[in-house]
């Protein structure tokens, strides 16, 4: 009987630390599942946010050469518009020079016919010739000046367009690239509140900071490129179209 017992007694030992070992072996499997769940997760979180990036680059790269080109174009058909102005400006010149050339001529016919009906008015005639002289110079040296006038305008005005241009593709891109900004920083800010462990929270805590500094960044850039826009825009005292404007 005692024999019995004892044998029961170590059976049940066995079977009790058998049973225990199961137990151990499924917590090192449960735990290693873990571990390994927490391992992918990890690594698909960072797969995602370098997705996510190179995306945001790819993105921007697109935009900034569509930027560029949309600047070349403008620059072009401002420069066309120049090129006008001036051709314009320079055609009227002429016009209204070939006119007062015609009329002076004609007053110098005139008045050299009537010295012509008494050749004794020597003192006369020449009055007149110097006359027509100086009014032929008064007439081409105006005609000069309303060019050189129109030109300046052209330029101006011109020049006035592109910048005005060139600050407003300038502002819109800064605003583009702050919502961009802002919402990488959204996406990181619930990345974090999710992070599974330290090494991850650290890093994406870094990302954060960084986001953040761009978005500052890029807030003040889009801010004083809007202020300069209002300021321009304010300086103008006159028709940029009207030839004598600043003058």
């Amino acid at each position: 009987m005692a024999e019995q017992k004892e044998s029961s007694v170590l059976f049940s030992l066995k079977e009790l630390m058998g049973l225990e070992e199961d137990r151990i072996r499924e917590e090192e499997a449960q735990k290693e599942a873990a571990a390994k769940a927490a391992l992918e997760a990890k690594q698909a979180a960072e797969r995602a946010a370098r997705d996510a990036e190179e995306a945001r680059i790819r993105a921007e790269e697109e935009e900034r050469q569509r930027d560029e080109q949309r600047r070349k174009e403008e620059a072009a058909r401002l420069e066309a518009i120049r090129v006008a102005e001036i051709e314009r400006a320079r055609a009227d010149a002429e016009h209204q020079a070939r006119l007062a050339s015609v009329t002076a001529q004609q007053q110098h016919e005139a008045a050299m016919a009537a010295l012509n009906q008494d050749r004794h008015k020597k003192r006369l005639q020449i009055m007149v010739g110097v006359i027509a002289g100086v009014l032929l110079i008064g007439v081409v040296g105006g005609v000069a000046w309303y060019q050189d006038v129109t030109q300046k305008a052209a330029a101006r005005a011109a020049a006035d367009a592109a910048e005005k241009k060139i600050q407003a593709d300038k502002l819109e891109r800064l605003q583009r690239e702050f919502e961009m900004a802002s919402r990488k920083e959204q996406e990181l800010s619930r990345s974090l509140a999710s992070a599974k462990d330290d090494a991850e929270r650290s890093r994406l805590q870094a990302e954060l900071e960084k986001a953040q500094k761009e978005k500052a960044r890029v807030g003040g850039a889009a801010r004083s490129s809007g202020a300069a826009k209002s300021g321009g825009a304010q300086k103008a005292a006159c028709n940029p179209n009207d030839p004598l404007c600043g003058f």
